[in-house]
């Protein structure tokens, strides 16, 4: 191949006069492969231009997606914050709900409420149409919660207020005559007009007589304090308990006293052993129930939560 035209290399680098022959004689007996070298340097100036840009933009990318995943990391730990704070208010309100729960339960119990009428473990029954569902924003959900705590905590103050009062009423009830003195018992002489046992002719019986053995157990009718034990004439061994509200039970004719005067006691709890003490013919327990300081018939003061006054109050 022959070229008309001559190809001169000038160069601003003074090098050494050999190399520059060289390069002449090279460019006038094999023009071509000085054309590929020349141009074999351009293709790998331009590769190293590109895989520098490249790398560039790499290095920007990674810089970049190093930036996003900082910035979702804090999303994460501000969202786990607020969930945090969610569960603790959950807890709170979970605290508040079980105390209602419990006062409630007790509530029903004082109120003598029937079974099944209050079950406070029982879900609730909830419904509704066909209303489509939606997203709750956060603030919005903190917002519910909040009256939602409020409204707990009012009905908490409301149902502690209800059950000071029935407390109250419940200790008073307490303390009226409601139940037998003796178990497993029937009556052997009633209240008012009878034949003396002993004189034969009339006399006005005080109380009421119960069938018992001797060591049976005589028990307190309603909560009260013990005003007197010991022995008292014809009653023989007797224990008398004040109960409040100008009512005191007699228990009479005792084998063995098991309280003293003084002694707080409860409804249901033993206060003597039946026996046939002071003027009796056989064991027996003689009760007898009096009212600002008159004697009452005690038959209507008897049972559990029957026909007593005591039934009747917790029915009304």
């Amino acid at each position: 191949m022959t070229f008309n035209r001559k190809i001169v290399i000038k160069s601003p680098v003074k090098g050494s006069p050999r190399v520059q022959a060289k390069l002449l004689e090279l460019a006038r007996r094999r023009p071509s492969a000085l054309l590929g070298g020349v141009l074999g340097a351009g293709l790998l100036l331009g590769f190293g231009a590109s895989v520098a840009i490249g790398a560039v933009h790499d290095a920007r990318l990674s810089a970049k997606v190093e930036q996003q995943q900082r910035e979702l990391a804090q999303v994460r730990q501000q969202a786990q914050a607020e969930v945090n704070a969610l569960a603790a208010r959950l807890g709170e309100l979970q605290a508040q709900a079980t105390r209602l729960n419990a006062l409630g339960e007790r509530l029903t119990q004082v109120g003598r409420l029937e079974d099944g009428e209050f079950d406070f473990n029982e879900p609730v029954g909830i419904g509704g149409g066909d209303e489509p569902a939606q997203d709750m924003p956060v603030g919005e959900l903190k917002q519910e919660m909040g009256r939602l705590q409020k409204q707990l905590s009012g009905s908490g103050q409301q149902l502690g207020v209800l059950e000071a009062l029935l407390f109250d009423h419940q200790l008073e009830q307490n303390a009226v005559p409601s139940r037998m003195p003796i178990r497993n018992t029937y009556i052997t002489s009633g209240f008012g007009g009878r034949a003396d046992p002993f004189k034969g002719g009339a006399s006005n019986h005080k109380g009421i007589d119960f069938h018992a053995r001797v060591g049976d157990p005589v028990l307190a009718v309603a909560d009260g304090v013990v005003s007197y034990s010991g022995v008292r004439g014809g009653y023989g061994n007797v224990v008398e308990i004040e109960h409040g509200n100008g009512y005191m039970t007699r228990y009479a004719h005792n084998s063995r006293l098991t309280v003293r005067a003084g002694d707080l006691v409860r409804a249901g709890q033993e206060l003597a052993k039946a026996g046939s003490s002071g003027r009796s013919t056989g064991a027996h327990v003689h009760f007898e129930v009096w009212q600002n300081g008159r004697v009452m018939n005690p038959r209507k003061f008897l049972g559990d939560g029957g026909n007593t006054p005591v039934g009747r109050r917790g029915r009304a």
